[in-house]
């Protein structure tokens, strides 16, 4: 019975921790982790402690990496390995409790700006990219050689873009390079005039141009990634770029071009699918899913509030990395909402394993905000900073009394009327005098405590009293998986 319904008892002490990953040989460590940028950006600093961040796919080199800085610069060297969040985000507050004075981050990054200030370097790597298949197969997508083109990677292969531009410039007129929004390194003026930075990219757009008139050629991904949509860092890309503009991507190790169209309407569905679950919602679980990135209080604030003028009820959850298991502990939450960096916003949409839908602050605006969209902008922000005041894609909330708030709305899933805001914020935020409620006012209870109330078992019944007092005995013994007196069968 119990191999047949679930695994061995046995088995959850037999297990290994995940691998390390592949170990790089010693004599590519130089060039794979570019050491020596590392030992200029800790000698400049003049650092002696120094955090050395790896997500988990890099540990198996994290001592090696280590210990080769210690031994060149001096400097102790300390190893960040299994972030409380997404391993692509600054893991600022680990930093400080080694007191370190520096961090270098490695492998692939969001690049989102840290909640405190601490001197930051980022190793993306440096994969290798075909350059001759890569531009044959730019030549194969885009015929035109007076088309407007931006030339994207993965964060691995930003590398070799200006090596690709260099073969297709002398066809092609209108080629855009973009790069990784890096952070400029202490003292160095920015560029003028400032390159446009959408995506965790820079983009040094002309005078008078701009990004939605361009196409996109990606380069990245493999051919062994059985599931493309899983990566977050192009399905951004997808969602946040020109509906009407070309995107195909392209592999760097063999130069096989796809046209990326179908994948970015399944996702902008499913981006509809979701707004549209937000709206039916009720209930919405506040997911705190950094604490590293800046900005992540104003933006709680920002959705709560949200949420309160569309008359649902929200929780603030904070839970370390969302999975299942955790959140099906939340029956009575409709729907949640990640508050995280873009590329872990976007990571828990594309797993269907989980027991309410989670996602992304810019669903969650779109169905709570009337006054969402703006016309002629319709983008899908993937960092929640660009929601909040000052931003030029912030859409304020309509004032109470706008007749945005009572235009009729029906449902798509259910196919139902929903009904107008129960409340609306108060305008007299300084009155504190107290109102006389009618006796037989309705108020609302709260939708956990209804919806605990509508259960047919609601826990263990205390009974004070109703029971008579017996000794204690022996009870069983083992695991819930495989008590003892059940034996083997």
């Amino acid at each position: 019975m119990e191999s047949t319904f679930s695994s061995p008892a046995e088995a959850a002490l037999q297990r290994e921790a995940g691998a390390a990953g592949r170990r790089t040989p010693l004599g590519d460590l130089d060039r794979v982790y570019e050491l020596d940028r590392v030992v200029g950006f800790v000698s400049d600093l003049g650092c002696h402690r120094v955090a050395l961040q790896f997500p988990d796919q890099l540990l198996g080199d994290a001592g090696a990496v280590a210990a080769r800085l210690e031994e060149v610069t001096g400097s102790k060297m300390f190893i960040l390995g299994d972030t409380a969040y997404g391993s692509c985000c600054v893991d600022v507050l680990g930093a400080e409790q080694a007191g370190a004075q520096a961090l270098v981050h490695f492998g692939p990054a969001c690049l989102s700006p840290p909640a405190r200030p601490l001197p930051v370097a980022f190793v993306l790597g440096q994969r290798s990219v075909a350059l001759e298949l890569c531009a044959k197969a730019f030549e194969a997508q885009n015929p035109d050689p007076a088309a407007p083109v931006v030339l994207l990677s993965e964060p691995a292969c930003a590398h070799a873009l200006e090596a690709l531009a260099t073969l297709l410039r002398p066809r092609y007129l209108d080629l855009l390079v973009s790069s990784p929004a890096l952070p400029l390194p202490g003292g160095s003026r920015s560029p003028d005039p400032e390159p446009l930075e959408r995506f965790g990219r820079r983009f040094p757009l002309a005078p008078g141009r701009r990004l939605e008139e361009y196409g996109a050629f990606y380069v990245g991904g493999s051919e062994a990634i059985s599931d493309p949509d899983l990566d977050p860092d192009l399905s951004r890309l997808l969602l946040g770029w020109a509906p009407g503009r070309p995107f195909s991507s392209c592999c760097p190790d063999t130069g096989r071009t796809q046209d990326e169209g179908a994948r970015a309407g399944r996702l902008r569905a499913r981006r509809r699918y979701l707004v549209e679950r937000a709206r039916d919602a009720r209930v919405v679980g506040l997911l705190a899913g950094t604490l590293g990135v800046a900005r992540h209080r104003e933006a709680l604030a920002h959705l709560r509030s949200l949420t309160q003028a569309a008359g649902k009820r929200s929780y603030v959850l904070a839970l370390g990395r969302p999975t299942p298991a955790k959140l099906a502990n939340f029956p009575e939450v409709d729907v949640f909402v990640l508050l995280a960096c873009p590329l872990s916003a976007l990571a828990p949409q594309s797993s269907g394993n989980f027991f309410r839908p989670v996602l992304a602050p810019c669903e969650l605006e779109a169905a709570c905000n009337p006054a969402w969209p703006p016309p002629g902008l319709a983008p899908h922000l993937t960092h929640y900073a660009d929601l909040l005041p000052g931003s030029p894609f912030h859409v304020p909330l309509p004032p109470p009394d706008s007749e945005l708030w009572d235009t009729p709305d029906v449902s798509l899933i259910t196919g139902g009327l929903r009904p107008p805001p129960a409340w609306t914020p108060s305008t007299d935020s300084g009155c504190s005098a107290l109102t006389l409620r009618p006796q037989q006012e309705l108020v609302e209870s709260s939708p956990a405590a209804s919806f605990l109330s509508s259960r047919s078992w609601q826990g263990l019944q205390p009974r004070l009293g109703q029971t008579p007092v017996t000794g204690a005995v022996s009870g069983r013994r083992g695991i819930a998986i495989a008590y003892e007196d059940e034996g083997s069968s």
